[in-house]
């Protein structure tokens, strides 16, 4: 057994290619699966590229993912605060069983079945976005037309959240998410963010409501802030993510007129084109990270107790142990089994809705505009490489 490779890595996050995961953690990971790595606030733990050992360790209990025992892969605004407790409700950053008590009173809200019947919405709202760009100026920016009103929408109505608010929130929500805020400017969108949802559900104990969160309320299993909490998680999750993967979805296939066309001209291939898509550009690009509870022995290697492992869910889903060609875009591969919505108790609780989103928001945007085309070099294309979730800022199209 190994417990410590020579030369301990930092977490690469400069890309030398748009969709591509950073040259050195693809080469590190023909290397093997674990590597011994540098934390920005010092620590020394671990950095996990390989797919199975990645899926391992996201199914595994003596690993935690609470806010206050891991560290920063990468440097962080609020990473250097006191007492970094999760946010009562944030049961992103909660371990079993904690996790479990709020986990269990979703789920249901987010089935296969209940995706099924939010599909005639979700297209409704597409053809609406549509019909809008239609409408308007050309070039358009397709993240604000298109690729963020969708899931914003849908979001907002499931939730209970009144759209005409979306320009607070997304506002919050982005600096939040920006690495590049300060920590004053981290903690004023949280501040704020927080005091919207509070008041929200206040709002829902006044005047109950047939939403996620007005059932919620009614339920009576959790506190107002327990409440604040869960729906903040929801919001963020349920718009910021979709949102990315619309908008940088359609610029990959923009550059791959191939796999464009089959997706457009054949309706059988939607669903594993959103699965490769996924795998393919896999946004959630820094992190997450999981700290051991106890000695573990990983792929030869001995993590002890506090050590943090950061994973690159990139590297692991372009992984050729698990995928034949992995930095190849394929639509028709069945490419189940990435890690793009997490593995274990974690695993994104949204992800159906996501899937619903992209299988009907993508053909519909292609075969709306067969012509649809860049209006700007790609080397111009914002990219938010400094952000928690990675994307586009801007995609002008002209069709």
């Amino acid at each position: 057994m190994t417990e410590a490779p020579s030369c301990p890595v930092t977490f690469p996050t400069a890309r030398r290619h748009l969709f591509d995961p950073p040259g050195e953690v693809l080469q590190w990971q023909r290397q093997g699966a674990l590597h011994r790595m540098t934390f920005a606030d010092g620590h020394l733990g671990w950095l996990l590229t390989g797919h199975s050992a990645a899926r391992a360790v996201l199914a595994d209990n003596r690993f935690s993912n609470r806010t206050e025992l891991t560290h920063p892969p990468v440097a962080h605004p609020l990473a250097r605060q006191e007492n970094r407790q999760p946010l009562p409700g944030f049961f992103l950053r909660l371990d079993q069983p904690e996790h479990t008590r709020f986990r269990r009173l979703l789920t249901g809200q987010f089935t296969v079945r209940r995706m099924r019947q939010l599909e005639p919405r979700i297209e409704e709202i597409t053809s609406d976005r549509l019909d809008a760009m239609e409408r308007g100026d050309r070039p358009a920016d397709l993240v604000q037309a298109f690729a963020l009103p969708i899931p914003s929408l849908v979001i907002c109505e499931l939730l209970g959240v009144p759209y005409g608010d979306r320009e607070q929130f997304q506002r919050d929500s982005a600096a939040l998410l920006n690495l590049e805020s300060s920590a004053e400017q981290m903690g004023a969108a949280l501040v704020d963010l927080m005091a919207y949802m509070r008041d929200l559900v206040l709002r829902k104990r006044a005047e109950p409501a047939d939403d996620l969160l007005g059932g919620l309320v009614a339920g009576g299993e959790l506190d107002d802030e327990e409440l604040t909490g869960v729906a903040l998680l929801l919001l963020i999750a349920g718009h910021e993510t979709t949102a990315n993967m619309l908008a940088l979805g359609t610029f990959a296939l923009l550059r791959d007129p191939a796999q464009l066309a089959l997706l457009r001209d054949d309706p059988a291939v939607a669903e594993s084109a959103v699965e490769e898509l996924l795998r393919y550009l896999t946004i959630i690009h820094m992190g997450p990270v999981r700290t051991a509870l106890e000695d573990v022995e990983l792929d030869g290697h001995l993590i002890r107790a506090g050590e943090s492992v950061a994973f690159s869910l990139p590297a692991a889903n372009r992984d050729p142990e698990r995928f034949e060609n992995p930095d190849t875009l394929d639509v028709t591969r069945p490419a189940t089994g990435h890690l793009s919505f997490g593995h274990g108790i974690h695993q994104c609780l949204g992800q159906q809705l996501a899937r619903a989103e992209m299988r009907i928001a993508y053909p519909a945007l292609l075969r709306r505009f067969p012509g649809l085309r860049l209006a700007v070099p790609p080397e111009e294309v914002p990219m938010r490489s400094h952000m928690t979730i990675y994307g586009v800022h801007r995609l002008p199209v002209t069709w």
